[in-house]
């Protein structure tokens, strides 16, 4: 049998479909004066990649019918003016989610700054007081890679509890979180990372491997056993991501393709919690 595709792109249309009839209704409802959902995205300097990413946000608010704006900052900016920035964001009751782009440049204290936006508003999963909660169990958004992950591996039915999960890679915005969603879903789970010893032996042993390393094919095929659900979270130029997929597509039960799996599914799930805090926020 040929290994399932979990195509990210065709869910994410799904949900952006889904979102704008939630925008409407939310509209509809008069609350916040009939105007749509504010999504304020935060770019500081003058990173091209970052830039892009920006507009890919905004454009996809525009699809579902929020509003995105958009807050550009220079390469000299400080950390006291992103966290007053911030703070007026946060007083703001027409903006539902901040997103501060990452990276800042190098002068800024990005945490104390991530750390600044308020947890109605971390629509992006990027405090420490949010990881907390999810952690926990308790109420809060999931960093949105994650968060887009596990909706995937719901929409096709992937089955976690019990399941030996291998989560290669420890970024506070995507490796720890998805260890921790994938613990809380009843999955045992092994985090690792580039300097972890016997790497290969350890991913051999995972039922679901998640590579989100940040390094390109640096997960072999020849390291995944014949039947893992292999998501990769990594994309890279060329279009490739941190798992040979190549080399697995003929012997592992599921995939995410590079491009067109995980990716969408983290702008669709920002949307989809800012909705979210808007509905929250107009009770």
């Amino acid at each position: 049998m040929p290994a399932l595709v979990l195509n990210g792109k065709a869910l994410s249309l799904e949900m952006e479909a889904e979102l704008g009839k939630r925008v409407t209704a939310l509209r509809a409802a008069g609350k916040g004066g009939n105007e749509p959902p504010i999504l304020a995205t935060i770019l500081v300097g003058d990173d091209p990649a970052s830039a892009t990413y920006v507009k890919m946000k905004g454009n996809a608010c525009q699809r579902v019918g929020m509003e995105s704006r958009k807050v550009v900052l220079p390469q000299s900016t400080t950390t006291e003016q992103l966290l007053a920035k911030i703070d007026k964001l946060n007083a703001d009751p027409r903006v539902h989610g901040i997103l501060l782009q990452h990276p800042v440049p190098s002068q800024i204290d990005e945490r104390a700054c991530f750390d600044r936006i308020a947890l109605a508003k971390d629509v992006d999963g990027v405090t420490v007081l949010g990881f907390g909660k999810m952690a926990m169990g308790e109420a809060a958004y999931g960093s949105a890679t994650p968060a887009g992950i596990m909706r995937l591996l719901a929409h096709y039915k992937i089955t976690l509890a019990g399941k030996h999960a291998v989560v290669v890679g420890r970024s506070p915005i995507l490796g720890k979180p998805v260890a921790m969603m994938l613990l809380n879903a009843n999955a045992t789970v092994t985090i690792c990372h580039s300097k972890t010893q016997g790497l290969p032996d350890l991913v051999r042993q995972a039922d679901i491997v998640v590579g989100a390393v940040g390094k390109p094919q640096f997960i072999k095929g020849a390291w995944i056993k014949p039947g893992a659900v292999v998501v990769d979270a990594g994309y890279h130029p060329g279009g490739v991501g941190d798992i040979e997929i190549p080399a697995v597509i003929d012997t592992c039960s599921a995939y995410t393709p590079v491009p067109g799996g995980v990716g969408p599914m983290t702008i669709a799930t920002l949307m989809a919690q800012t909705v979210e805090a808007a509905e929250k926020a107009a009770g």
